[in-house]
């Protein structure tokens, strides 16, 4: 597991990318924010987390599947997960901030339809 990927993912810098191209300004990983979130628009006071279906636990995702083998361990380790974000999405919300989370298959399939609905959410937290 040391090799995976905790921040730079390919769907963050694909959705990074794409948000540059459409004239958005921002910040990633801001260590003083709950959760160090993936992207922060603080323009729009909006952060954006960018969470893989399977680490994340994507309901109704078929890349969100418990692993077979020790699966109690995987189940654990994923629902831990999955509460920790619900807290710290809390957390952020709290101290004023728009959450947004993107999942990985929806950078996948409709990378359009993803910018698009930040775009609209932009559009109302706009100052």
């Amino acid at each position: 597991m040391s090799k995976i990927k905790g921040a730079n993912t390919l769907p963050e810098k694909t959705l990074r990318s794409a948000l540059h191209r459409a004239g958005f300004r921002f910040r990633i990983n801001v260590k003083n924010l709950p959760g160090k979130p993936d992207i922060v628009l603080k323009k729009y006071n909006m952060v954006i987390f960018v969470h893989g279906c399977f680490w994340h636990h994507h309901e109704g995702c078929s890349n969100a599947n418990f692993p077979k083998s020790n699966s109690e361990f995987w189940r654990k380790k994923i629902l831990k997960t999955v509460e920790r974000d619900s807290a710290k999405n809390e957390r952020l919300r709290e101290i004023g901030w728009d959450v947004l989370v993107i999942w990985e298959c929806d950078i996948e399939k409709n990378l359009d339809m993803v910018l698009e609905a930040i775009v609209q959410r932009s559009k109302i937290n706009a100052k």
